[in-house]
């Protein structure tokens, strides 16, 4: 699974993700359905992206007891995507029985789906992790801790703002995956997001894949938009 773009699907209409990925029909995308879409459309819009030959991060933030989440793994696993999470507070029991999950529910002859761990959302300030989450620690200590747990745990990477990604690269090493959320173009409003980064910038620090939702979708031309993203991301690439 090499490096990537990936298109939350953040649509109120099943009708506006066809139309989005009409746009896209001569090439396969790196696309997210988050809890939105799926939890109003359920599994058959997965199996709808999954049959135009799209990757698929299934974004659920998996948070419950070890057994419940090892149960709704096996279930997603049967759905074929390509990525799935959960979060990293779980803890270890938790993030193992969902690795379980997903292994007894794969399809026979095919690999699990990746599945990483959500650290702190990129909605969360240093603030907020202070004062509201009381979590005495700087933002890049929380979240390296929690990635080092998620490594322990056997996952494949982790969900993190780009920010982080160097010091989470050092703690678990260059093949463990950051995926990147809270990505804005130069001069996007950052909205409700609080750590973020350009495609650029993004690529610069380590991200292995970005998670580019509000600067494609909600743009006037949603096609020009991931083509504008896709040659920021790619144009700061060192072989």
């Amino acid at each position: 699974m090499g490096r990537s773009i990936i298109v939350a699907l953040d649509y109120s209409t099943r009708e506006e993700i066809r139309s989005f990925l009409k746009e896209f029909q001569q090439e396969s995308l790196f696309v997210k359905v988050g809890m939105e879409a799926f939890y109003q459309f359920g599994p058959s819009l997965v199996e709808e992206i999954k049959e135009q030959d799209h990757q698929l991060f299934l974004d659920l933030k998996l948070h419950d007891i070890p057994n419940t989440v090892k149960k709704a793994m096996k279930g997603l696993a049967g759905l074929g995507v390509d990525l799935v999470n959960v979060h990293a507070a779980g803890g270890r029991d938790m993030m193992q029985s969902a690795l379980e999950g997903l292994e007894a529910g794969s399809p026979s002859g095919k690999n699990r789906a990746m599945c990483i761990g959500v650290t702190h959302l990129t909605s969360t300030s240093e603030e907020m992790l202070k004062q509201e989450l009381h979590i005495n620690k700087r933002m890049k200590d929380a979240v390296v801790s929690l990635a080092s747990l998620t490594k322990a745990s056997g996952l494949d990477g982790v969900v993190s703002s780009a920010l982080e990604v160097p010091w989470i690269k050092k703690a678990c090493g260059q093949s463990f995956l950051t995926v990147t959320p809270g990505i804005r173009l130069e001069g996007d409003l950052a909205q409700d997001q609080k750590r973020v980064a350009t495609p650029s910038k993004a690529r610069s620090l380590g991200s292995d894949f970005i998670v580019v939702g509000r600067s494609i979708t909600a743009a006037e031309n949603p096609y020009e938009a991931y083509y504008k993203v896709k040659k920021d991301w790619e144009g700061s690439y060192v072989s």
